[in-house]
């Protein structure tokens, strides 16, 4: 069993590498051998969000609070409060963040394979943000 206390792992702000605006990602618990599974608290301000990415095992997100965007290359944005629960299918490309004047926070899970849990690319414009 171990414990992880709240305010015992350090935040870190979102790299600007990966997201648009103001991001705080905070630890929940990482990749321990045999399991694959990572999670983090991830909080965006207003108009923050992630760049366009994958994840080769999918990825699931637990809005805990607040009001945000999501969207799945191909689709229109969807707007995503506290309480849903998001599911991207592996390799599916996506991004997903707060709404223009809400924060929001969620929980997000996913695995590694080989090594890696996620494959970034380009920045969401303010029109694809937009929708």
């Amino acid at each position: 069993m171990d414990i992880k206390r709240s305010g015992s792992q350090p935040s870190a702000k979102g790299s600007a590498d990966w997201f648009t605006g103001s991001v705080r990602v905070d630890p929940l618990f990482q990749v321990t051998g045999p399991a694959r599974a990572a999670g983090a608290s991830v909080t965006f301000e207003p108009g923050a969000r992630t760049a366009w990415h994958t994840h080769p095992l999918g990825q699931t997100l637990i809005v805990t609070s607040g009001c945000g965007r999501v969207q799945r290359e191909g689709d229109p944005v969807e707007e995503i409060r506290a309480g849903d629960v998001v599911c991207f299918a592996p390799g599916e490309r996506h991004w997903h963040g707060a709404a223009p004047t809400t924060a929001v926070t969620h929980i997000a899970i996913q695995e590694q394979l080989d090594g890696k849990v996620v494959d970034w690319m380009e920045h969401v414009t303010d029109a694809q943000y937009q929708g």
